[in-house]
């Protein structure tokens, strides 16, 4: 991951709900702070040095604003040990976990490499020969998460880091089959959530399809430059929010794009969940285009 500019920096150190922790202090016990790379409401996140592994980790650390708040610190927790039973390439693992400290954080895996969404943004769009392998695996990635029986729930192109092996970040919002059944609020980030997600009175649940959407947004930015549906206002209710209850997606360019890719793409982002393949299915159909390109396959049947 790149550090933020300095500029950035500066502004999150005088900010009233960050720790302002500067490079060579003490983050947590026995992490260093290296460099802080961001965060959202309720967490900054930093490089850090680990001094008992000797090694470069990601720490979030909740938010002044939110050590007092139970449920935030419970979020840490649910995160921490939701990864802690999770071992896949396309993940990150979990090296540190502390709720009940003046700093709640979790410690994470630090990967090199940009994320999905800096990468397009200084670049360009992918051609095929990143694309699908992308796909095919966070596919995959999120074929081991719902057989384990966990939903994401934000899947987007800032939670993807580039390596040789993309890895899938931030379960902070992710769910059990179960719990995500129950969901009846917004739960993801407005540009990629599924309908479902957009509208949860409106369906009867919100599961696995959910991830496939995800993906679906995630690849049609990757390979166009820009997302699927037009911004909403976040300070709006209902399509005017969220114009992909309404709107089709833009359509890819099929001088560019293949028939099967335009396919594919499309079933992603079908409405309706039970229209939309599954995360096995994904793989396959990414690693069937991965082939055709001339990438190879990494299924061998």
């Amino acid at each position: 991951m790149t550090p933020p500019a300095e500029g950035t920096r500066r502004k999150s150190r005088t900010d009233r709900s960050s720790w302002a922790v500067s490079p060579g202090e003490e983050l947590v016990p026995g992490r260093i702070a290296q460099a802080i790379l961001g965060g959202g409401e309720r967490f900054e996140v930093y490089i850090a040095w680990n001094e008992r592994l000797m090694a470069n980790t990601v720490v979030k650390v909740l938010r002044p604003a939110f050590i007092d708040d139970e449920r935030a610190r419970r979020s840490v927790a649910a995160e921490g040990e939701l990864l802690r039973g999770l071992e896949h390439p396309g993940l990150t693992r979990v090296f540190g976990l502390d709720t009940e400290g003046p700093r709640p954080f979790i410690e994470l895996e630090h990967v090199e490499g940009p994320r999905l969404s800096t990468l397009v943004r200084r670049h360009g769009r992918l051609n095929p020969e990143q694309a699908f392998p992308l796909g095919r695996q966070v596919a995959a990635t999120l074929a081991f998460l719902h057989g384990e029986g966990i939903v994401h729930l934000d899947v987007k192109p800032s939670n993807i880091i580039m390596g040789p092996l993309p890895r899938l970040i931030d379960l902070s919002v992710a769910r059990t089959f179960e719990r995500a059944r129950r969901i009846n609020g917004f739960v993801g980030t407005d540009r990629y959530m599924a309908p479902e997600q957009a509208d949860p009175a409106r369906w009867a649940t919100i599961g696995p399809a959910a991830d496939s959407w995800g993906l679906g947004a995630t690849f049609h930015h990757a390979i166009t430059k820009r997302p699927p549906f037009s911004r909403g206002r976040h300070d709006a209710e209902g399509p005017a929010r969220f114009p992909q209850l309404v709107e089709r997606p833009a359509p890819l360019d099929p001088q560019r794009h293949s028939g099967a890719l335009v396919e594919l793409v499309t079933a992603m982002l079908a409405p309706s969940p039970e229209d939309r393949p599954a995360a096995v299915e994904l793989f396959e159909r990414f690693d069937d285009l991965a082939d055709r390109a001339g990438v190879g396959r990494v299924r061998f049947r």
